[in-house]
């Protein structure tokens, strides 16, 4: 049985879609962006704080879940510019200290709200 994840600790979802769903202890979150959930304003001045707000929210998600990075297996990064990539990894790294979940960084020509990262993971109980 599927359980819906939602945590007001993280931006609540601009569409048709929950911040996450749990099923066979494996949960599946959606992308996370640069919005601040108490403000409900995009933070977008810089990449490196940017960055950290996407993981901050990616974090509050799997909290709600019962969950922590040390369960991500997987992660997907989307960006909008590519020589961006080494800034997004220096504070993405920081939130993984082994066992590091397996990733893909794709370059994209627009994400939402024209934000310039968007990150997603699987995690398991």
């Amino acid at each position: 049985m599927k359980e819906i994840i939602n945590t007001q600790n993280a931006p609540s979802p601009i569409g048709p879609y929950s911040q996450a769903v749990m099923i066979g202890g494996v949960l599946y979150t959606s992308g996370q962006i640069a919005i601040n959930p108490q403000t409900n304003e995009l933070e977008i001045e810089d990449i490196k704080s940017e960055t950290k707000l996407v993981m901050e929210n990616l974090k509050a998600v799997l909290i709600e879940a019962r969950m922590d990075f040390s369960n991500v297996i997987k992660c997907s990064i989307f960006i909008s510019d590519m020589n961006n990539f080494a800034q997004i990894n220096e504070v993405y790294g920081t939130y993984f200290s082994s066992n590091f979940p397996a990733r893909e960084t794709v370059e994209v020509a627009c994400l939402p709200k024209n934000v310039n990262v968007e990150i997603s993971a699987i995690a398991v109980k």
